[in-house]
């Protein structure tokens, strides 16, 4: 039998995504990455979002160039979103059968990417479920080609962390003073990581993290947040609040996982215990949402809700990044 692939994790992912111009080239993570690139990427991804009703926002600046997108765990909102993001630009957009891919067949992953260098294929997009993938290939390919991150095990999610930013800055312009509350799995949670890097870098100095006990990160993994098992104490006086669903395909032991019942009693966020967060409070989910259990259909559809307008975001963010990589490259 084969052995399974393995992929090192890289000294320096922040620096390996910038070009020696200064550039963005790679997108992998969003810990560590300057402010004024995070500024830069919201700026251009606010371009790019339109009223809905509206014609969607489109561009010509991909023409020629080839996407493809690999997609090695399921996805709906960011394969879809990238693939709109790449054709509104112009672009071939190429999305890979993961069922029937060769690295099904035994393939390692870089075959798979010499491959598709062959095909000419400009920017590819990773989702896969082992850590470390997205920085084994960008650095493995060759200059041209860049590497976005749509999602790595339980580690990072940078472009879901970026249209949560945008989604943010929509409402909250002044990032200082803002108390963001993320609820839910939290350990096994890459939106959770990327978002909380993603705000501490732009200045959110009140970022709190509430989750049962056995769902929380080791305390020293995000030192600039509040760790809490108190919904309530996390909820108190927030601006905005996170809901995260149970990561139970990622967790090897369930035991003294909460059930659906007991999350819900607990954890569910409701439009009763939102009253202790402040008045203007905006409500956010990743998705998929599973409505009864992490938030209630109440909040969910309410004027406080978000949630769809983060959809809508994450097309701008991600037509963005496909243009800033490309510009990046092609002054190389």
């Amino acid at each position: 039998m084969q052995s399974p692939e393995t992929f090192p994790a890289s000294a320096d992912e922040a620096s390996l995504q910038l070009h020696p111009n200064g550039g963005l080239r790679h997108l992998l993570t969003l810990k560590n990455l300057q402010r004024d690139l995070l500024v830069d990427l919201l700026d251009a991804a606010q371009h790019f979002v339109t009223p809905n009703g509206s014609i969607a926002a489109r561009s010509d600046s991909l023409h020629g160039y080839t996407i493809a997108n690999l997609f090695f765990e399921p996805s709906t909102r960011t394969r879809a979103s990238f693939d709109l993001a790449g054709k509104r630009l112009g672009a071939d957009v190429l999305n890979l059968d993961v069922n029937a891919s060769s690295r099904k067949k035994g393939e390692s992953i870089l075959d798979t990417i010499y491959t598709l260098q062959a095909m000419h294929v400009d920017i590819m997009v990773i989702r896969d479920a082992s850590a470390g993938v997205p920085a084994y290939i960008a650095q493995n390919v060759e200059e041209h080609v860049s590497i976005l991150n749509a999602g790595e095990s339980d580690v990072s999610h940078p472009t879901q962390g970026l249209l949560d930013l945008l989604t943010i800055r929509q409402h909250f312009p002044d990032f200082a003073g803002l108390t963001v509350t993320i609820v839910g799995d939290i350990a096994h949670s890459r939106v959770a990581r990327s978002a909380a890097h993603g705000l501490h870098t732009m200045g959110v100095s009140d970022i709190r993290l509430v989750s049962p006990a056995k769902l929380a990160p080791q305390a020293d993994e995000m030192p600039f947040a509040t760790l809490t098992d108190s919904l309530e104490e996390g909820l108190r006086d927030a601006n905005v609040v996170m809901c995260l669903r149970i990561q139970r395909e990622r967790i090897a032991d369930l035991d003294g996982i909460p059930d659906v019942e007991d999350y819900y009693a607990n954890y569910g966020i409701t439009d009763a215990r939102l009253a202790v967060a402040a008045d203007d409070a905006i409500v956010m989910h990743p998705g998929p949402m599973n409505r009864g259990i992490e938030i209630e259909s109440a909040v969910a559809d309410s004027a406080r809700s978000v949630i769809t307008q983060q959809v809508s975001n994450g097309v701008a963010v991600r037509m963005a990044i496909l243009e800033r990589v490309v510009d990046t490259v092609t002054r190389r």
